[in-house]
């Protein structure tokens, strides 16, 4: 797969293409939907998809410090976006001038003279151009003077888990923010996914015999609330299960929030330094502080019990 940053970076012989438009972040189960058949379109028309996106969100240039918290990274979407069959991956960087131009003028900047669109496939709810006046009816009208056709994928609807709202990105960051990372997992498609750097901590865990991966996350990542977890910890391609720990370590009155996953049974892990993935399967406990080191050390033991049971076999 392609992946290029700026509209500079295409291939000036570029030929025709299938296009969606969209932040896209989580890649979750309704852009699934609308990528696929972006994907599914390009394959009957013999020609390429591309994906183009947006690097920093919207919302953060047009309103500042507004920045919604992260599903996904720009890589890690790119990865998804090429295990659905996508054949380029474009970030067009956001910027003030570029928030300006006018629907029409995105359609013939992006869509006409760089992409050579041939379809647009968007959800139905796409808006886009300055102040978001644009949206799939000026699409398919100026689609008639250009020469592409516009298709519009409807989302699917969760059932009682999400009140019978679509899916979305705004959902799943209210459940992950909620703790319920089961709950998100089932709009994602996949367990909700914290990346970052392994750094030096208090080195506690050490000390209690469970030494955890203190994880450096990155800006604005969207991180679950507060408790205990069971997942995975994915290092230099190993995926191991483990227990994940968010929040301030109350237990030695900690104020910095922390994600920390300990990967079961293992001995001797020395992960500082590499980029990590942790991924949240289930929810097992919220923060506490108990009466004793001893007290602690046996939530350990058996929140380590449950974890290591949650993950058995998945």
């Amino acid at each position: 797969m392609q992946r290029w940053r700026g509209l500079e970076d295409i291939p000036q012989d570029w030929g025709r293409s299938v296009v969606t438009i969209g932040s896209y972040d989580g890649v979750h189960r309704g852009h699934q939907l609308i990528i696929g058949r972006a994907v599914e379109r390009a394959r009957e028309l013999g020609i390429p998809s591309v994906v183009v996106t947006f690097d920093p969100h919207p919302s953060e240039v047009v309103r500042p410090g507004s920045h919604p918290p992260l599903l996904a990274p720009h890589h890690r979407r790119a990865e998804l976006m090429a295990e659905l069959g996508v054949d380029a991956v474009l970030v067009l960087p956001f910027t003030a001038e570029f928030s300006q131009l006018s629907p029409a003028d995105f359609i013939v900047k992006v869509l006409v003279d760089k992409l050579h669109a041939r379809a647009v496939i968007e959800g139905p709810n796409f808006r886009f151009g300055h102040r978001a006046a644009g949206n799939v009816d000026f699409l398919r009208e100026m689609g008639a003077t250009y020469d592409y056709e516009v298709e519009v994928v409807d989302l699917y609807v969760r059932g009682e888990a999400g009140g019978g709202e679509p899916f979305s990105s705004t959902l799943t960051r209210r459940l992950v923010a909620a703790g319920d990372v089961e709950g998100a997992a089932e709009i994602l498609g996949r367990p909700h996914r914290v990346e970052g750097v392994v750094v030096q901590g208090a080195q506690r865990g050490r000390e209690l015999g469970y030494p955890t991966a203190n994880v450096e996350t990155l800006p604005h990542t969207a991180i679950p609330a507060d408790g205990v977890y069971a997942g995975w910890l994915t290092a230099a391609g190993e995926r191991m299960p483990a227990a994940i720990s968010v929040g301030t370590n109350p237990q030695f009155d900690g104020t910095e929030r922390t994600v920390e996953a300990y990967a079961i049974d293992r001995v001797g892990l020395d992960l500082y330094g590499l980029h990590v993935a942790v991924d949240f399967l289930a929810y097992v406990r919220g923060q506490a502080k108990f009466a004793s080191i001893e007290d602690l050390l046996e939530a350990i033991a058996d929140d380590v019990k449950r974890c290591r049971d949650l993950t058995s076999g998945r």
